[in-house]
């Protein structure tokens, strides 16, 4: 060869070369196999979720605007102005107790989400019933949820109490239209007419209650201009408007954070792979060493090296990434059959491009990365010294590669941050895992020069073991980095599990009541507690004044005018519980300024959260505007309060002093903590319900259920993910396995012509893994615990309260798998016969 060959030309040679085998191009196909379809599954499933939402936003939300507000209903003015707008539907929703047939000897009540319809309801869509059937719903009927039918044993026909009033249930609903946009719910549901619900008796001054009123505009109608004139109509107006195209904000947000938490885990996994994927290229051309050899001595230049075996490898990695993708298209269709009831919607399958594209650019990226530094440093070498490189490895450093990777890593990031919904938290996701391994791999060339510097061990097995650590050639920093990823996986995944369990294990049941009571009459409340007394004698009743509030303004600022909220400022979207008080809340510990007087009667004044005041930059002295029942109060802020959220109790943001809401119509609400192993709640809900049938009563053991239940099905979608890390750290250490096949192959035959046994050969290079493994435990464990205090405290901001013990034997269990493995890589190796190796060199 006496020039360049064309492209043409160097294809023919890596299609021929490629028939010799695969062998070590089969780690490449793997490990960017198993990140792009990580990748591709979440960016897809996570793409139909929030554009079924998206795209059904009439259908969630019952209308293309909706009108809500809480403890009232609207006026004939409002009402007017609603109609106006287009076709409206009225309902009205509530928490209330149902009482079934068997409620002297069965279950004594259920807590469900009572909902009351006017004609119109719904507007758009439809309420798929059992039977079929359908039609307007009389003032003495109604139709309940599945979970309700089971809960209180109920079929068709049989009876419900709501309140003062019995129902006939005259169906069981299959789907409720607008049930994601109701949002979070305590119970199951019951539907019945607005004439229906009034006759209950529970609708009365100070109830909790949310009125809604849906709107059905004309089509080609600015839904936002439609909105945005209500508003202008009705400044004062306690009610919160939104559009189809705002149908479940909350439930998007969670899903797109979710989805983004879980696509950085995926491209984390991607880049962990990425170092297999590297690995697996070293160790293909390693066998190749001869080949690309011959080809130099032959003429080939260094461009037609890096063609030939970038075409092979290429080759490989596309055909991975369109094989991920394909599995990333189909796994969305398999997951939504398998749990598709857990999610509110049930997205359709439909192939979504742009998730792919972005996986199959992070699979190619990755791909390209870790394959350069192996292919420099094969084009880089003259002839000879490939030749003797099994015995006298040397580094290259080639600038054409390092630039062109240096583009790559830097094209990569760009993507990862352009498309993250929040890039400061994906810019300190990917700053921690490459620091990470840049501590692994300084890690490993520290324990090789301390290797090479210390005294030699006088136990042959031992010295030969600390010898490998640095003999020429060695693959002490990938064994490190591939050991270390995965013990600190193992540790990670263990931490985040533990803790999460124990968020709810070890908080709720030392410091939550047994149940919350909802709408007691104020005027009721000596009889509450004589009730209670006698009930449950020695339970602790805390009973405070409650009602809804939503903030307009703090200091000078107007929450309407404000185009973005701030951040973490959830109190300022829609209502939120008020109260007030004439001493300190349990609960609460003052951080600054005075509470007021007993019998205070000067302008309002307020008692903030602490984290709250700070989010909105407010303090001492500042105003806060908040609208009541439609009434606007604007009170000064008194005092700052930190607030224990996690004793489970009446926990405000807003306490105000007492005479700011003078006159306020509002009911009470109560905790009941009985301190008894086997409480009475059966018999206790029953006296309740009979003597005041407006309340609702939330037993807290079914609240913690739900939550239980959603803090499991997030640690399952994160150690799913976190699996396909592992993974990929397992094909690392095989990867540095097979990369260092042929040096360990050469020795290995050398120490058997000088009498070695395989035992002792096999033996030492378990030693060499074990020195690794015990020098990464410390490591693995400090860095594993870093990456999980990060996840639960600063993501899901749970307590930080991991199982050690567990944390422990899971990192004892990784470090013997690891080496397991290792050993399993190396034992091939002991067959290699002496006699024939040496005729091949």
């Amino acid at each position: 060869m006496s020039q360049n060959l064309d492209w043409r030309g160097c294809w023919r040679i890596a299609r021929r070369d490629l028939h010799r085998g695969l062998r070590g191009l089969r780690l490449l196909f793997i490990c960017l196999f198993l990140g792009v379809a990580t990748l591709a599954t979440i960016g897809s499933l996570t793409a139909a979720i929030t554009g079924e939402i998206a795209s059904k936003g009439q259908l969630l939300l019952g209308g293309d605007v909706e009108v809500a507000m809480s403890q009232r209903q609207a006026s004939e003015d409002e009402k007017a102005a609603f109609r106006r707008a287009g076709q409206m539907s009225e309902t009205v929703r509530l928490r209330a107790m149902a009482q079934g047939p068997g409620r002297d000897s069965g279950p004594a009540a259920v807590l469900t989400e009572l909902k009351g319809v006017d004609r119109a309801y719904p507007l758009y869509g439809r309420l798929m019933l059992q039977s079929g059937a359908a039609g307007l719903l009389k003032a003495d009927e109604l139709v309940i949820g599945q979970a309700l039918a089971d809960r209180l044993a109920l079929r068709p026909g049989q009876y419900l109490r709501y309140g003062n009033a019995d129902f006939r249930i005259r169906d069981i609903i299959v789907d409720e239209p607008d049930r994601v946009g109701e949002g979070f719910t305590l119970g199951p549901v019951a539907i019945t007419s607005l004439e229906g619900l009034r006759r209950t008796g529970l609708i009365q001054p100070g109830s909790l209650y949310e009125s809604k009123y849906r709107i059905r505009v004309t089509p080609g109608t600015n839904v936002r201009a439609t909105g945005d004139a209500l508003k202008r109509a009705f400044p004062a107006g306690a009610f919160e408007i939104k559009d189809r195209d705002r149908a479940a904000p909350g439930t998007s947000r969670f899903f797109e954070r979710m989805g983004q938490f879980l696509s950085l885990i995926g491209l984390c996994a991607l880049a962990i792979a990425g170092i297999g994927v590297g690995n697996g290229v070293a160790s293909y051309l390693a066998i190749k060493r001869d080949s690309i050899a011959t080809l130099k001595i032959l003429g080939a230049s260094a461009s037609d090296i890096s063609r030939i075996y970038l075409m092979q490898v290429g080759m490989i990695a596309a055909l991975a990434t369109g094989c991920g993708l394909l599995v990333g298209a189909g796994s969305p269709a398999l997951l939504l059959a398998a749990v598709g009831d857990l999610l509110p919607v049930q997205p359709a399958f439909a192939l979504t491009p742009w998730p792919f594209l972005t996986s199959a650019a992070y699979g190619l990226l990755v791909a390209f990365i870790f394959i350069m530094p192996p292919l420099a440093h094969a084009r880089a070498l003259p002839a000879a010294v490939l030749f003797r490189e099994t015995v006298d490895r040397r580094r290259v450093i080639d600038r054409r590669s390092g630039i062109a990777v240096a583009v790559a890593a830097l094209a990569t990031i760009t993507l990862a941050l352009g498309t993250a919904r929040e890039p400061l938290f994906a810019a300190a996701v990917l700053g921690a895992v490459g620091a990470m391994l840049l501590i692994l791999l300084g890690i490993g060339l520290l324990v090789q020069r301390l290797a090479r510097r210390m005294r030699r061990p006088k136990a042959p097995l031992l010295r030969l073991a600390v010898a490998n650590l640095h003999r020429p050639g060695a693959q002490t920093s990938a064994l490190v980095v591939a050991l270390g990823l995965g013990l600190t996986l193992f540790v990670t995944l263990a931490a985040i599990q533990s803790s999460l369990s124990a968020e709810i294990r070890n908080t709720v049941p030392r410091t939550a009541p047994d149940q919350f009571v909802l709408d007691i009459p104020i005027d009721q409340k000596q009889a509450f507690q004589r009730l209670i007394a006698r009930e449950a004698p020695g339970a602790e009743v805390n009973i405070v004044p409650t009602l809804r509030g939503t903030i307009v303004a703090y200091d000078e600022t107007r929450v309407a005018d404000l185009k973005e909220l701030p951040k973490d400022a959830w109190f300022l979207r829609g209502e939120r519980g008020v109260t007030y008080s004439d001493s300190l809340p349990e609960g609460s510990e003052l951080t600054e300024g005075e509470w007021w007087p007993r019998g205070y009667d000067g302008p309002p004044l307020v008692s903030l959260d602490r984290d709250a005041a700070k989010i909105m930059d407010v303090g001492v002295g500042d105003r806060l505007v908040v609208s009541i029942l439609g009434r606007e109060i604007e009170a000064r802020i008194a005092s700052l309060r930190q607030v224990n959220w996690e004793t489970m109790g009446f926990n405000y943001i807003m306490v105000f002093s007492p005479n700011s809401l003078a006159g306020a119509p509002h009911s009470l609400a109560a905790t009941i903590t009985t301190r008894s192993a086997n409480p009475s709640e059966g018999r206790l809900t029953r006296s309740l319900l009979s003597a005041f049938p407006s309340i609702s009563i939330i037993e807290v053991g079914e609240v913690v259920g739900q939550v239980t239940s959603l803090l499991g099905q997030m640690a399952t979608a994160i150690i799913l993910a976190g699996s396909v890390a592992i993974l990929a750290g397992i094909a690392v250490l095989i990867g540095a396995i097979a990369a260092s096949r042929q040096t360990r192959a050469y020795d290995s035959v050398i120490l058997k012509t000088l009498g070695a046994t395989r035992w002792q050969i096999l033996v030492s290079q378990g030693i060499e893994y074990a020195l690794l493994a015990t020098v990464l435990a410390a490591v693995a464990l400090g860095l594993g615990l870093g990456a999980a205090w990060f996840v639960i405290v600063r993501i899901f901001e749970f307590t930080w309260s991991p199982d050690w013990l567990l944390v422990t034997v899971t990192l004892l269990g990784g470090g013997v798998l690891t080496l397991a493995i290792g050993l399993l890589g190396s034992i091939p190796l002991m067959s290699v016969r002496p006699a024939r190796a040496l005729r091949s060199l």
